[in-house]
């Protein structure tokens, strides 16, 4: 019987530095590649950045990525990461 996995995206930890940074560490899964993930995301002046969310250089498939930076955004605004 055919299953369907969603996307999943779990926060690890994160830290604030004292120049306004934060550092998420996240894991997940991949449902397009099957695959487990994980990786940082860093917010500078709330814009998110790194390699796992990069357009060109992110290892998750393209909707993953989609779904991480979009839920990552959806935390930085709700405050999760205050």
């Amino acid at each position: 019987m055919y299953e369907k996995r969603n996307h999943i995206l779990n926060i690890i930890d994160f830290k604030k530095t004292q120049h306004n940074t934060i550092f998420v560490k996240v894991a997940g899964y991949d449902a397009i590649l099957g695959e487990e993930f994980e990786g940082e995301v860093k917010f500078v002046g709330g814009m998110p950045f790194g390699d796992l969310i990069h357009l060109q250089r992110s290892s998750l498939s393209s909707e993953c990525r989609q779904f991480v930076q979009g839920n990552l955004l959806n935390r930085y605004s709700s405050g999760d990461f205050n």
